[in-house]
């Protein structure tokens, strides 16, 4: 055992003890990700993509180049609905309110992941301008408890974040909230506590809704976890449809870099072996499940980007 744990994740065709590995095929880039740059104005214990504001090694992305992608998405017929901006911090970026613009004037719905903190804040004036019911802003927030938020997001955080949730709340902003699930209660328990939590604080919003919060499993890498073969789907009852690289993309730019790559998945923004190219068209091709996000997260975890 200790043998095929050492050796999992390895061969892209094939698991540790040679079966064929799980793959998704792509047809379609429902949701278009675009990471506007690895900076944050904070740093997060156990980041996922290690943002912080000494961070950079995804840089900005500019207007047009974003604008380049969701025009190919277009014009290609990709089926896009959907733009999602992550990062680091998105707000950061001085073209962000310029590429939220163009996509909600291409009638797509946006996503933007926020820590509600001074970035955004110090945008207000501006976005209030884009209020569009085609317009989300899904605010992180690793604890309902201050202690506990701030334990995973640094001292002073979680007061700054509230500010900024009041704000979209008292603007009439469509917004959600995103949580992890590393703190060793249920999810339904989870939700009741947000439920205090929101009604404490007055939120437009139900901690019941999938939507309005989204819950993440926990991706950490020292954590063991099984490879997925193609006899998994059967035998977990899942449809690789439904997992996330079967329609989504995200476009990063490396630091260095003369232009941004399309990654198969938000996750993995650094792994060469998921790095499908420069043109969205060309990265609907297949996809190996050869990571331990892949399991946990996605197959195991059931968890979605979006």
């Amino acid at each position: 055992m200790q043998y095929l744990a050492k050796n999992k994740f390895k061969n892209p065709l094939t698991t540790a003890d040679g079966s064929e590995r799980a793959f998704i095929q792509a047809e379609k880039i429902s949701t278009l990700w675009f990471n506007t740059g690895t900076l944050c104005n904070i740093e997060c214990h156990n980041c996922y993509i290690e943002s912080s504001p000494k961070n950079d090694r995804l840089v900005y992305l500019t207007f047009e180049e974003v604008k380049t992608f969701i025009d190919e998405a277009i014009n290609k017929n990709l089926q896009t609905k959907e733009i999602g901006f992550t990062g680091g911090e998105p707000f950061m970026n001085k073209d962000i309110l310029k590429m939220i613009s163009y996509a909600l004037e291409n009638n797509l719905k946006v996503l933007v992941l926020s820590n509600a903190m001074k970035p955004m804040q110090n945008k207000a004036e501006e976005l209030l301008k884009l209020k569009n019911a085609n317009l989300t802003i899904r605010v992180s927030i690793d604890h309902y408890e201050k202690t506990k938020h701030e334990q995973i997001r640094g001292k002073e955080t979680y007061d700054v974040m509230l500010k900024g949730l009041n704000w979209l709340n008292n603007n009439n902003f469509k917004f959600a909230l995103a949580t992890r699930l590393l703190w060793k209660q249920s999810e339904d328990q989870l939700r009741k506590n947000f439920q205090v939590f929101i009604k404490k604080n007055n939120l437009n919003l139900d901690a019941f809704s999938t939507q309005q919060l989204v819950t993440f499993a926990e991706m950490d890498e020292k954590v063991d976890t099984p490879e997925i073969t193609t006899n998994c789907w059967g035998i977990l009852n899942k449809d690789p449809n439904d997992i996330m690289c079967s329609w989504s993309r995200m476009v990063v730019k490396k630091k260095g870099s003369q232009k941004p790559k399309v990654i198969a998945c938000t996750l993995l923004p650094y792994e060469d072996e998921f790095d499908l190219g420069d043109s969205l068209t060309n990265s609907l091709q297949k996809i190996y499940l050869n990571h331990k996000h892949c399991s946990k997260f996605c197959v195991l975890g059931g968890s979605s980007c979006s």
